[in-house]
């Protein structure tokens, strides 16, 4: 009876542990695998991402999908953010942010410290400020620990760059996710001057399996000298479907085409999940 009563304590222990975490990030530590979602959030960016240790987003996608980003993020049982990313302060990265502060655990805050005029963005650092979390702006050289083996080096902007231009597409973040020999490229909305200093700068060190299409697939951006030094083979577009500008663009989709790339776009295909154990072979699974 004893024994029966001491193995009951243990289950409930145990029980009782995994009740305090994160469902989605125990079961990442649990099977060692590195989880990358481009969520559905329309005309866009907002990617959600799952290590062993830490849950991240980079952007947050447009002021009107706020509703509909806090229920995929609730959906995948998520109370806290360790790290959240803003790319660059145009609506359709930073829209919804004050969702994700209202709504959820945010621990710590980056950006390139690009500022701009609109209420979005005064609103987005008054949040940091009166939440008290901690804020730093990145740029290139810079590193982030997003734990249990996964790192994130920042390529773009340049300190100069952004001193010197005024251009929040090409001053954003851009940075390669790398865990053990898996890697993805996040862009932002970087166009082709940003890429071109970066191919001068990194040669090699740029190349990656992955990309984050940038700039939703506008033809401002995936210049062909850039994509030949990623030599990825798969590239992931965030976009709306019958969206104003366009996208994907028709010479972008071209240059994807003729580099033998394999597309995924969330108009078409909804939320886009890839997972890694760090080998050079990762699954892709899409909503639709």
């Amino acid at each position: 009876m004893k024994k029966i009563i001491a193995l009951l304590m243990i289950l409930c222990s145990v029980f009782l542990w995994g009740c305090g975490k994160d469902t989605a990030t125990q079961s990442a530590s649990k099977e060692g695998k590195l989880k990358i979602e481009m969520l559905d959030i329309g005309q866009g960016d907002a990617t959600l991402i799952r290590t062993g240790e830490q849950t991240i987003m980079i952007d947050t996608g447009d002021i009107d999908e706020r509703d509909n980003l806090v229920k995929l993020l609730k959906d995948r049982n998520i109370t806290t953010i360790d790290k959240l990313i803003i790319t660059h302060p145009h609506a359709d990265h930073l829209g919804g942010a004050y969702a994700v502060f209202k709504n959820f655990d945010v621990k710590e805050v980056y950006d390139n410290g690009d500022p701009t005029t609109t209420q979005t963005y005064k609103t987005y650092l008054k949040n940091i400020k009166e939440k008290k979390i901690k804020y730093q702006q990145l740029s290139a050289g810079d590193e982030l620990d997003f734990g249990d083996g996964v790192k994130f080096k920042i390529f773009s902007p340049t300190k100069q760059m952004l001193k010197s231009e005024d251009d929040l597409n090409n001053n954003s973040l851009v940075g390669q996710l790398k865990y053990k020999d898996f890697t993805m490229m996040f862009t932002g909305d970087a166009e082709k001057e940003a890429e071109a200093n970066m191919v001068k700068t990194y040669g090699n060190e740029l190349s990656s399996l992955i990309l984050k299409s940038p700039h939703h697939g506008s033809r401002t951006s995936s210049s062909e000298v850039f994509l030949k030094q990623l030599n990825a083979n798969t590239v992931l577009i965030s976009l709306g479907a019958g969206n104003e500008y366009g996208h994907p663009h028709k010479q972008t989709m071209d240059r994807y085409k003729k580099l033998n790339m394999k597309v995924y776009e969330t108009d078409k295909n909804g939320s886009i999940t890839i997972i890694s154990d760090g080998s050079k072979d990762y699954q892709i699974t899409t909503e639709k």
